[in-house]
């Protein structure tokens, strides 16, 4: 199994396994999804997705047309979506993804933590090119066979393709999630989520008092309103949260 297979596997059930914070991210995605496309999913092909990814979650159906309805209030405020990077304690890379309606607040909270834990806000562009920006997708695995259809997906730009309890799961990079898409649909494949993710291109195995300084950091990201994902360099199993 390739990167992306190890790197789903270390992070499996640690993160964002709170309800009311997976609810919270994804009433933004749908805010900005609506903003940018419209409220018509058959048209919107990135609003699609994300009710897709709201009904893995469980995420009840009238909560995601509220959601909807409120997105195409023209008075409601934009979403940012701002990307923040910088190095933990111990030569950690850190990537934080947020939507913010409010950048200065989110500038100085995510500022407070990196200084608070002894860690370092870099500039853009500091250590982005250290993660290879991916999109994934998950499909019911039932009646298909995951070694043809990574074939079929090749030339849409599929890298790895391969099967756990959750489904067939299917990674790409960043810029083939449309061809993805599109075609998954039309070949009639049960798309249950998707989404991006990045994928650190090298990670570091730290002592565990060392992952404990780093995860003291990555707490205190992870909690804040505006932080959508967080990504890092630490070895998972430094932390000792695998499965």
């Amino acid at each position: 199994m390739g990167r992306a297979f190890e790197f789903r596997k270390a992070r499996k059930m640690k993160r964002w396994s709170a309800m009311a914070k997976a609810f919270t991210r994804i009433g933004k995605d749908i805010v900005i999804a609506v903003k940018e496309g419209g409220p018509d999913p058959d048209s919107n092909s990135r609003l699609r997705a994300v009710i897709q990814n709201a009904k893995s979650v469980n995420m009840p159906k009238d909560n995601i047309e509220r959601a909807i309805k409120r997105a195409s209030d023209k008075s409601l405020g934009d979403y940012k979506e701002v990307l923040f990077e910088g190095y933990a304690p111990h030569g950690i890379a850190i990537l934080i993804e947020t939507a913010t309606d409010n950048n200065n607040r989110t500038v100085a909270n995510i500022r407070s933590y990196f200084n608070k834990c002894n860690g370092n806000l870099g500039t853009s562009g500091s250590v982005e090119f250290m993660f290879d920006h991916t999109c994934n997708f998950r499909i019911n695995a039932e009646g298909v066979d995951a070694e043809e259809l990574e074939l079929e997906l090749i030339d849409y730009g599929a890298e790895e393709v391969f099967e756990d309890e959750d489904g067939i799961i299917i990674y790409g990079p960043f810029g083939s999630f449309g061809a993805l898409q599109a075609y998954l649909e039309e070949a009639g494949h049960e798309i249950l989520s998707s989404g991006f993710e990045r994928i650190p291109q090298v990670t570091k195995t730290l002592t565990p008092e060392e992952a404990e300084d780093v995860e003291k950091l990555l707490e205190k990201i992870e909690e804040d309103d505006d932080v959508q994902n967080v990504y890092h360099s630490m070895d998972e199993s430094s932390s000792g949260s695998e499965e």
